[in-house]
């Protein structure tokens, strides 16, 4: 890549949208590059300054680029920074072998770091839950914070459900305060049909942060499976994700379960 265009998409990555609209204004008003140090104060006090030493470098490297040209693509990278953050960072979530041909990061630990990051509201979604501790030592600390939880999980097969094992009666006795929430059984199929099951698995925080994941809330799924998912910081999808769970409480899709794990 040239190196007047790295570094104008370096400072469009750094700088506050704002402050690149008064650096392109100010060197529109120039002649040339050797005018350069007047444009300085408007990079502002906390500027990288070796990197506004690196773009007035570059432009003399560069020297039929236009003033004009400098600032034009100054607010076309600061553009396509704010549109790179409105969809949001991805990063991939593997628990299994590892082979070094990518970076990634393992699914336990990205779960604790959703809950931990969790200020207001936590909603957590997965097929089963066994207890594992590092997840409800997280959940306590968020029970602590004053943090609102949700869980759905499917339920039994004593209470219309597909697994034998009784997930919400364990967290419900495990974290009492917290919401837990099952598929209503007279919504999960129709007439004559097989029921469906609640195989999701996803967490997010604040619905700003969003973990979607083939894992389960188990000690297998943490360790010793192949499990496989991405965490979603900022962008749309977060908030997306959590007003399409939320909407799935206000229409009665799913239902909270009551103090006698009433299903």
């Amino acid at each position: 890549m040239d190196e007047l265009l790295a570094v104008i998409a370096e400072l469009g990555l750094e700088l506050h949208p704002d402050r690149i609209s008064t650096v392109a204004s100010k060197i529109k008003t120039l002649g040339s590059v050797e005018q350069f140090a007047l444009t300085r104060s408007s990079f502002g006090p906390n500027a990288d300054k070796k990197l506004v030493g690196r773009l007035e470098q570059a432009w003399r490297h560069s020297r039929n680029t236009s003033p004009s040209d400098v600032a034009s693509a100054l607010q076309g990278a600061s553009a396509t920074a704010i549109l790179r953050e409105n969809r949001g960072a991805v990063e991939l979530v593997w628990t299994g072998p590892s082979t070094g041909q990518v970076p990634v990061r393992h699914t336990e630990q990205v779960l604790c770091e959703v809950i931990e990051a969790a200020k207001r509201r936590l909603f957590l979604v997965s097929f089963v839950a066994y207890e594992v501790d590092s997840i409800i030592r997280a959940l306590h600390g968020a029970i602590g914070r004053q943090v609102q939880i949700d869980v759905l999980l499917e339920s039994s097969d004593k209470h219309g459900g597909r697994v034998t094992y009784d997930s919400v009666k364990a967290m419900k006795s495990i974290l009492p305060s917290i919401d837990v929430y099952v598929w209503s059984s007279n919504r999960k199929s129709l007439p004559g049909q097989l029921s469906g099951a609640v195989h999701a698995k996803c967490a997010i925080a604040d619905g700003e942060l969003a973990f979607i994941t083939s894992a389960n809330l188990t000690s297998a799924a943490m360790e010793r499976n192949m499990e496989l998912g991405v965490l979603v910081k900022g962008g749309e999808l977060p908030i997306e994700l959590h007003r399409h769970l939320e909407a799935l409480i206000s229409t009665k899709v799913i239902e909270k379960v009551n103090e006698n794990n009433d299903q």
